[in-house]
């Protein structure tokens, strides 16, 4: 008789154990074990270990895979149970671990494979694409939340955030919220005025001397353009039409390194009774516009930025994987603990936030058809680039703007998730043959550019991967939109919107057509009703809570892969994040704000609320 000692791993999550009896069969390359017991129920606590021994008549080999099933103990009801993995000891010496972490809730035989380069075993798993609405990513087909297999399901959350109201009518804290707030995606440097927003010269303040071309010549003039918003139609909320603009901002960084709004427009097209403002007129006139601006940021930022480049894409990503590529491919292992939660969240989304009923169709100005004009409109215009932050930045002119801590720290983290990447990826494939050769990866990709990014070759998706260094970067760019962009565009969102008139939902009159005509008693009665601001207002602070399980970037407890590279890459990747950690907090004790969103221990590593 020969001995091979077992060791099964309860994952470290809610709920993970089981009083069901759990049965193991080893399979190796001169044959079998018998399905042996684990000798009682692993009722233990979770994130713990159980041993015991499996006996064979005589060597099985090399082991290839085991075989886990639990069954009914005593009067105890079939439960769920989260193996971590299991490692095996052979008699030989020889040491091997099989990961597992997903939820068994059957008694069913689950087979799971050890080979590295086995990569043809099936998912569980196996979601199907569902067109939302014609012209969006298609997403996940599902009843409902509790229609998903465990492994995507939520746990709870517990989260005290913080609002900033004090400083909202300040012309700097307008133009700051542009670089370090929740909508860091619009701005652009200026290096011609658009033949629509037609600033005359004079008519602009500087802090200095020079005029409004010298200043664009130096490049200290930025845009900001909301023409995704033209033409939009807007909801009615309590019986009452609601306003949303499509704006023009121009801003100038003056000589003390202030971003500082000098014009607003707040139509796309000019007209006697679409005036151009500025910081020089009447204190409500100059009010009044900046919150129509900031009203349009909240709508373009929930629908663009937030919904449809996190969340969206996340769940294309994440439905593409479990379609296409199976647990022992390299890629899977890489990217699932990016998926963690996406799918249920999203679905919860839809249920409660942007359904006929969902709080944002109900109470802001885009909910409703205006909302689904958006996402096309979003979609159709996005661009691989702009989903890559270092062409991002560089393509819209922003790589000396001072004080811009999204950028700084957004740029260190994909410098260091690419180079993470690149290190796991090039372990797995040598060549660019490889990749090309790799059919789950091709269709992985393939889904991705069809159901995410609906066959639009303008968009600049690859259709499929010809060399390893294209799959690099399109894997790096998956997990920094899961993780950092997301954190970046989300976290803060009760901060800055928490104070409605930062941010209002809706407003319910329309905007000036005509200077001097607004007062402190038009701006109260352009602001939503209370039950649309209370609604906005929860929205908000539900969003940016944080889970009791979170899970940072660079944290990986689920120990997907066993080989030595990788697992020392993950760690060289902690260090790395551990000093950026230090770096900003260091930063941010000389800030007034300090910018949080990007700090690696704040930013989850999938998009899970």
């Amino acid at each position: 008789m020969v001995d091979y000692e077992v060791t099964i791993f309860t994952g470290n999550r809610a709920y993970a154990t089981t009083m069901n009896n759990v049965f193991v069969k080893l399979v190796g390359t001169d044959g079998e074990s018998d399905r042996t017991w684990a000798k009682g129920p692993l009722s233990v606590l979770t994130g713990t270990e159980y041993r015991f021994t499996v006996s064979c008549t005589k060597s099985i080999g090399k082991l290839v895979l085991i075989e886990l099933d639990k069954q009914r103990f005593l009067v105890f009801p079939e439960d769920a149970w989260f193996p971590a993995k299991v490692e095996v000891k052979s008699p030989e010496g020889d040491a091997y671990t099989f990961p597992i972490y997903r939820w068994i809730t059957d008694s069913e035989v689950h087979p799971t494979t050890v080979v590295s380069n086995c990569w043809k075993l099936d998912s569980l798993f196996f979601p199907r694409w569902k067109v939302y609405a014609e012209g969006m990513p298609h997403c996940i087909e599902a009843e409902g939340p509790l229609s998903l297999p465990p492994e995507v399901h939520i746990y709870q959350y517990d989260y005290v955030p913080v609002s900033l109201p004090e400083h909202w009518k300040e012309d700097a804290f307008f133009g700051y919220q542009y670089l370090n707030g929740v909508n860091p995606m619009l701005i652009r440097r200026c290096t011609t005025l658009p033949s629509n927003f037609p600033v005359p010269d004079g008519m602009v303040f500087l802090r200095g001397q020079s005029s409004l071309k010298e200043e664009i010549e130096k490049g200290n003039i930025f845009l900001v353009d909301y023409k995704l918003l033209d033409g939009v139609k807007t909801n009615t909320i309590n019986g009452k039409k609601q306003y949303l603009m499509a704006p023009l901002v121009l801003l100038h960084k003056t000589p003390q390194n202030e971003l500082m709004p000098i014009a607003i427009q707040l139509k796309q097209t000019p007209a006697d009774d679409n005036p151009i403002f500025f910081p020089t007129d009447s204190e409500y006139d100059w009010l009044m516009a900046k919150i129509f601006v900031r009203s349009a940021d909240f709508n373009l930022h929930q629908l663009n930025v937030h919904l449809l480049r996190t969340h969206l894409l996340a769940e294309v990503f994440a439905v593409s994987l479990l379609r296409n590529v199976p647990m022992v491919h390299p890629l899977y292992k890489l990217l699932i603990p990016h998926t963690r939660y996406t799918l249920q969240i999203n679905l919860l989304a839809r249920n409660l936030l942007i359904s006929k009923t969902g709080i944002f169709t109900e109470f802001a100005a885009s909910g409703g058809e205006g909302m689904i004009e958006i996402l096309k409109g979003s979609l159709s215009s996005m661009t691989y680039s702009s989903l890559c932050i270092p062409d991002d930045i560089a393509e819209r002119g922003l790589e000396a703007v001072p004080n811009f801590y999204y950028r700084d720290d957004g740029l260190r983290l994909w410098k260091y998730i690419h180079r993470f990447v690149q290190g796991v990826l090039s372990f797995y494939y040598k060549t660019d043959a490889e990749v090309e050769g790799d059919s789950e990866l091709q269709k992985w990709i393939s889904d991705i550019f069809v159901h995410g990014f609906l066959s639009q070759d303008c968009t600049g998706i690859p259709q499929s991967f010809t060399s390893v260094a294209e799959m690099v970067k399109f894997v790096t760019m998956v997990i920094f939109t899961c993780s950092a962009q997301h954190a970046a565009v989300n976290s803060g969102q009760y901060d800055y919107g928490g104070w409605m008139p930062n941010a209002p939902t809706s407003l319910q009159l329309p905007p000036p057509t005509k200077k001097r005509t607004t007062s402190e008693a038009t701006m109260l009665e352009t602001f939503p009703d209370i039950n649309t601001t209370a609604n906005g207002m929860a929205a908000l602070w539900l969003l940016s809570k944080q889970s009791t399980d979170f899970v940072p970037l660079g944290y990986y407890p689920e120990e997907h892969f066993t080989e030595e590279t990788p697992c020392k890459l993950i760690k060289e990747l902690d260090g790395e994040l551990k000093v950026l950690k230090t770096r900003i907090e260091v930063r941010d004790e000389t800030l007034k704000v300090p910018y949080t969103y990007l700090k690696p221990e704040k930013v989850e590593n999938s998009v899970a609320i």
